[in-house]
């Protein structure tokens, strides 16, 4: 099953992210995928936003890694850098902590990726419009889809 919503500007992909954080719980995974500038960092905004993460939030692409504390904490990968790489960064440390984590471009670290998450998949549909596209993988994730009512 794909839920999807179309939202129309930056601040509308906040708020659904922030929208989507409150009803996350400890070890919950979510892919990001998009091209450049869809929005990606955009949406982790928000999510951090919705976690009660008080700090800014960037893209972690030359560190792979930045670790947010809030109502629950967030791992914020951006694993661009390790296309076609074999390096194995401890990811399963990270997925088994009581963090949610985020991974943008997660494509490229798909054998590492545990079964079930979230993938979301940001679509530009113009200037600052963007199409969101979340496929559930696992029971706990449809749920998920189920309750944000789409």
């Amino acid at each position: 099953m794909m839920y999807t919503i179309m939202l129309n500007s930056p601040e509308e992909t906040e708020a659904f992210a922030a929208t989507l954080a409150q009803l996350l719980k400890p070890r919950d995974l979510l892919t990001l995928e998009g091209d450049l500038g869809a929005g990606k960092t955009t949406f982790t905004k928000g999510l951090a936003k919705g976690l009660g993460v008080q700090r800014m939030v960037n893209s972690p692409t030359f560190t792979i890694l930045k670790q947010y504390s809030g109502r629950l904490d967030l791992n914020h990968f951006d694993v661009y850098r390790l296309e076609n790489s074999d390096e194995d960064i401890g990811f399963d440390e990270f997925f088994s902590s009581e963090a949610v984590s985020v991974i943008e471009w997660a494509t490229f670290i798909e054998e590492y990726l545990p079964e079930e998450r979230l993938e979301i998949k940001i679509n530009r549909q113009s200037e600052q419009g963007r199409k969101i596209a979340l496929h559930p993988i696992g029971r706990r994730y449809e749920n998920l889809c189920r309750e944000l009512n789409l």
